[in-house]
């Protein structure tokens, strides 16, 4: 089984920015704990950042007859892009959207996802461990 792990916009910024809202581990430390937690589930992943919402939706595209399913946290991009939500209901994989932090516990702008609309399911407030439950997820789905 293969899945597509895509991060949006400053999620590469983890351990540097609002260190109260997503702590202070790194990107690095988030892809180290998503191959780990793939690797105990025997999943291969591949995993993928922009900040470009263009290319998030190439990398959505380009993951159909790859891929078996996605695993997608569209930073800001959830609470407006529809051509990412387009784009997920497009190629009719199978897609779990992660959040690190309870995005309904925020602010009232944060609490509406466009994105998940193409998503079997969300999975939001857990932190990393997000990531290994959306695959999990995928994994007992597929």
């Amino acid at each position: 089984m293969k899945i597509l792990v895509i991060n949006g916009p400053n999620i590469n910024l983890l351990g540097i920015r609002e260190k109260n809202v997503y702590g202070t581990k790194s990107y690095d430390d988030l892809c180290s704990y998503i191959r780990d937690g793939a690797k105990e589930l025997q999943i291969v992943v591949k995993i993928v950042q922009s900040n470009c919402e263009g290319e998030i939706i190439t990398f959505i595209q380009g993951a159909l007859g790859s891929f078996d399913g996605i695993v997608i946290n569209p930073g800001a991009y959830t609470h407006y892009s529809y051509a990412i939500a387009d784009a997920l209901k497009g190629v009719s994989l199978p897609a779990a959207e992660v959040h690190i932090s309870n995005i309904h516990k925020r602010e009232e702008f944060r609490r509406k996802s466009v994105t998940a609309e193409g998503c079997i399911g969300q999975i939001t407030g857990f932190g990393f461990h997000g990531y290994v439950l959306a695959l999990a997820a995928l994994k007992e789905i597929l």
